[in-house]
């Protein structure tokens, strides 16, 4: 299994920390990342390709990228197909029907995540515990508008999500507070397209979130680091709903509930859905009562979540990723470090709404921040152009800061990387309470 060619399918900031994982490994040779973005290749210690022709949701411009650079299948490789849409259209079907070794769950295991409607009746089948919940077709029907009656009737004033069942980045999910809100959430989910045809309305839980990770081959399953992280684009959680403006790693409250997240979350969830791959739990402390309950299944590693638990694992990730395709995890033992990780994510002005004005401006620090001790950078809408760095053309999140150490010096790491970064125009922003937080 030497000499190994790693193919990993995605763009972003994700794939990146997951390539860096691929290249720490004694057993691989050459990494190519697609889309990938011209910021993943910088400063690498193995030969790493970006090739950005590559369309995730077309898993035979997958399968025509794979060809191009394994052209034998008998040679060692690996393809690593990170990223929601490529899953969820049956990337890995696709190329496990032409003979390529592939990670990841296929279409139909795909739908624990990519179908939200499923995965609700998956956790109420399964003895999962999860919030109440109504699945409705189409905005404005008597259905919905029956549920939101009986719902509201006894408290006006209770707190929902309203949730596009298809993928949506990350931004499907709307909070709504009271019958007209609700209502005006609902009306939104046009705005998801066919994602959003089919939506749920789910109760609101207090509690402590949590992200929880696993790696599974369909029978056994060994569990990475939790993570905590910040979905709102502004500090104290306020603002729209975004893909994940930072990431704790571990997080705090799964310390003492990991053996109930485990058997009720983890375990059950693999008895059920059997696939080799990652699975994300993401969860909640049910009035912080050690009552793990269980807000949605992702089948891949979170962003910016990925970045904080990725660098901690000692155990040799090439291999671990194989011997999950084997279906012998249990010959392997999962070993990670004991340190805390604090990602704080630069983004576009304007995300996640409007950001186009940050378009092809220019980034200027991120060099000098990159060789700070013990920070790590990772690059999703960066354009690198004669070694210097521009926004992407569809601004977002930008990159990601990693620093490490306890709590507070994780988090001192990271700002300070943070704070010598700017984009022309005045066009960075991130959030400043992330971790132990920066005044």
């Amino acid at each position: 299994m030497e000499d190994l060619t790693v193919l990993v399918i995605g763009a972003g900031a994700r794939e990146h920390v997951i390539s860096e994982a691929y290249e720490n490994s004694n057993l691989v040779k050459r990494i190519i990342v697609a889309p990938g973005n011209s910021f993943t290749a910088i400063g690498r210690k193995k030969e790493v390709v970006v090739d950005g022709n590559c369309n995730l949701r077309d898993p035979h411009s997958i399968l025509k990228l794979a060809e191009k650079y394994i052209p034998d299948t008998d040679s060692p490789h690996l393809i690593d197909v990170a990223q929601d849409d490529a899953l969820a259209l049956g990337a890995v079907d696709t190329l496990q029907k032409y003979g390529f070794n592939s990670f990841g769950p296929g279409r139909n295991g795909a739908k624990l995540e990519s179908d939200k409607s499923f995965s609700k009746r998956f956790m109420f089948r399964n003895g999962i515990p999860t919030s109440p919940f109504g699945i409705f077709t189409g905005v404005g029907g008597v259905r919905s508008k029956i549920y939101i009656e009986r719902l509201f009737r006894e408290d006006s004033g209770k707190v929902v999500y309203v949730k596009a069942s298809g993928l949506c980045g990350g931004k499907g999910a709307l909070k709504a507070a009271g019958r007209e809100e609700t209502k005006k959430r609902i009306k939104q989910m046009k705005d998801f397209g066919k994602a959003g045809r089919t939506f749920l309305i789910e109760e609101a839980l207090e509690g402590e979130e949590f992200s929880y990770f696993a790696i599974s081959d369909g029978k056994n399953y060994r569990a990475f680091k939790s993570a905590q992280d910040y979905k709102r684009v502004l500090d104290k959680n306020k603002g729209e709903q975004t893909g994940g403006m930072g990431a704790v790693s571990p997080a705090k409250v799964t310390e003492r509930i990991d053996a109930e997240i485990r058997e009720k979350l983890v375990e059950r969830a693999v008895n059920g859905n059997p696939y080799p791959g990652i699975i994300y739990v993401g969860g909640i402390d049910k009035d912080r009562k050690k009552n793990p309950f269980c807000i949605e299944y992702n089948v891949r590693w979170g962003d910016p979540e990925a970045q904080v638990v990725l660098p901690g694992i000692q155990t040799d990730y090439a291999e671990l990723v194989q011997t999950a395709i084997d279906g012998r995890l249990n010959e392997i033992d999962l070993i990670q470090d004991d340190l805390t990780r604090v990602c704080v994510v630069g983004a576009a002005k304007g995300y996640p709404e409007n950001s186009s004005q940050a378009k092809g401006k220019e980034i200027f620090g991120l060099r000098e921040a990159m060789k700070l001790p013990g920070i790590k950078v990772y690059g999703a809408g960066i354009n690198v152009q004669d070694g210097r760095f521009y926004v992407g053309e569809n601004p977002g999140r930008l990159f990601s800061i990693v620093g490490k150490g306890n709590l507070k010096e994780a988090t001192d790491m990271a700002y300070d990387a943070m704070e010598m970064i700017s984009i022309e125009g005045d066009n960075l922003h991130f959030r400043k309470d992330v971790g132990a937080g920066r005044s």
